[in-house]
C-alpha cells in the first residue's frame, strides 16, 4: 500500500523527508493549493503527480516540460480521447472520478484502456479537498482491476478505518492512499507529525499483514 501526499505548496521539502510514494502539485487557479511558482526538486524515488481540471493536452505537457512531472491527475470532465493522446505521449495519467451514494461504476467502461489508474474522491462542492470521505463500502461493486487510488477527507483519525478497509476483498485493487486537507496547518501547508505518524501506523499494520 503506497502514499500520495497532494495539494503540496509550502513545505514540500518536509514532507519529502517523510518519502512517501508520490506527492501532488495542483496546477488549478481556483484552488487555494494552485502552484504557481517554483516546485523544489524532490528525490526521483517519489513519483511527482501534477493535478489538473479540465486543462488541454498542451496546457497539461507544458507543466510537465516544466515541472518534470512523471504523472498526471485528471480531476474534471476530462474525455477518454484526451487520456489516450496523453497516454500517447508517454504520460502515466490518473483519472479522477467523485463518488456520491448513487455512483455508476460504468462510467468506468470508456476510461479502461486509456489510464494507468484510477482515483475515487468524494463528490462535493469543489474538485478534490473537500474534506470529508464518501461511503468506502460503494467499492464492493468495483468492476474493474485497474489499480486505483482512494481518497476524500482522509485524515488521522481514520486510520483504524483504513485498517479495516485493507482487510476487505473491496481494496484488492487499491493501490495508494491519497491524504491531503485532512494534514494541513493551512490550504497547502502539510502537518509533518500528523503524516509522520499516519504512515507510522499504515506500516507497522501492513507489515504484519
Amino acid at each position: 500500500m503506497k502514499i500520495k501526499v497532494c495539494g503540496m505548496k509550502y513545505n514540500p521539502e518536509e514532507v519529502e523527508l517523510l518519502a512517501p510514494d508520490y506527492m501532488g502539485f495542483i496546477f488549478w487557479e481556483n484552488s487555494p493549493r494552485n502552484v504557481d511558482g517554483v516546485i523544489p526538486g524532490i528525490s526521483r524515488k517519489i513519483k511527482k503527480v501534477g493535478v489538473f481540471v479540465n486543462a488541454t493536452v498542451e496546457e497539461v505537457l507544458k507543466k510537465v516540460a516544466a515541472y518534470g512531472l512523471q504523472m498526471v491527475q485528471l480531476h474534471g470532465q476530462e474525455s477518454p480521447d484526451l487520456c489516450k493522446k496523453l497516454q500517447d505521449l508517454g504520460v502515466e495519467v490518473i483519472k479522477v472520478f467523485s463518488v456520491s451514494d448513487s455512483f455508476d461504476f460504468s462510467v468506468l467502461a470508456p476510461y479502461e484502456d486509456v489510464c494507468d489508474y484510477y482515483l475515487f474522491d468524494t463528490k462535493g462542492k469543489l474538485p478534490g479537498g473537500n474534506g470529508y470521505a464518501f461511503d468506502w463500502e460503494l467499492l464492493e461493486d468495483y468492476p474493474s482491476t485497474k489499480p486505483y487510488f482512494l481518497s476524500g477527507g482522509i485524515g488521522l483519525e481514520n486510520i483504524d478505518a483504513i485498517l479495516i478497509f485493507l482487510y476487505r476483498p473491496e481494496s484488492k485493487f487499491c493501490h495508494a492512499i491519497d491524504l491531503n486537507s485532512k494534514f494541513e496547518t493551512e490550504p497547502g501547508r502539510k502537518d509533518i507529525e500528523q503524516l509522520k505518524e499516519f504512515k507510522k501506523r499504515l506500516e507497522n499494520e501492513l507489515s504484519r499483514k
